[in-house]
């Protein structure tokens, strides 16, 4: 009777956590957010502050290049929020009627380095000197899915540079595959954003800052996709990152 008394005890206890663990995930709410790359840092710190702010909530990131975003949105992807290192991207899937058209704003602003590994062999002082015989890799973001190295190419053309660097160009699929690229000392040079050399400037330092005419505004852009489930947090999510907190937090990482 003793074990009987034991086991009905522990059949309510764990029935009693079961349905308490199934009304607390019931309570959760999911926020899925597809954000340039470049963001990772910025939005990491912003997601948790939200999180914080908003209880019961989880922020779901999904970084990676900007094209390859689009193209999963395209493609259905369920995602609630869309930030994106180009305008472009952003234009994109607003002509196709993906985005909630009053929720598209410009939050950031970032610049164009060229940069090194902190032990380089080759000695580079701008961009002109990529032409050296001794510099044999330079890595961009593909220009064809990465805002990065469209800025890149946009740098390259207008220092008439292109034509003359083209055999030497690495194309990676992101952003930060160019940092990592550089700081494992894989290549004699790179193009990124500035914000992304200051993430790792232990381990890459900044030769020059492309000329501001040479190449478009590097604008980010944010939206709520129509469709989503949680609108409402989605809109939150992106006052969050607009509000003052979020500014500081952007400004630290060399965010303008």
């Amino acid at each position: 009777m003793r074990w009987k008394k034991i086991a009905l005890v522990l059949w309510t206890l764990c029935s009693l956590l079961f349905f308490q663990n199934a009304l607390y995930a019931e309570s959760q709410q999911e926020l899925t957010v597809s954000a340039a790359i470049s963001l990772k840092n910025a939005f990491d710190e912003i997601g948790k502050a939200f999180e914080a702010q908003h209880s019961g909530t989880k922020v779901r990131f999904n970084f990676g290049a900007s094209g390859d975003l689009k193209k999963q949105i395209e493609g259905g992807a369920p995602v609630d929020v869309f930030a994106s290192a180009s305008l472009k991207e952003m234009d994109d899937l607003n002509a196709q009627n993906i985005i909630l058209k009053d929720t598209v704003l410009n939050f950031a602003k970032n610049s164009i380095v060229l940069i090194q590994p902190v032990d380089a062999k080759v000695t580079i002082k701008s961009f002109k000197d990529l032409t050296k015989d001794a510099v044999k890799k330079i890595a961009i973001g593909n220009p064809k899915t990465v805002p990065a190295g469209r800025y890149a190419e946009e740098t390259l053309n207008y220092l008439k540079l292109f034509e003359t660097l083209k055999g030497k160009l690495i194309f990676a699929e992101n952003v930060r595959q160019v940092l990592d690229y550089v700081a494992r000392d894989e290549v004699d040079a790179g193009i990124v954003y500035l914000t992304d050399a200051l993430v790792m400037k232990e381990k890459v330092v900044v030769i020059a800052k492309a000329p501001e005419e040479s190449h478009k505004p590097v604008i980010y852009p944010i939206a709520v996709l129509k469709g989503t489930k949680n609108e409402s947090l989605a809109r939150e999510f992106e006052k969050a990152v607009t509000s003052e907190t979020a500014r500081t937090i952007f400004e630290k990482y060399g965010f303008k």
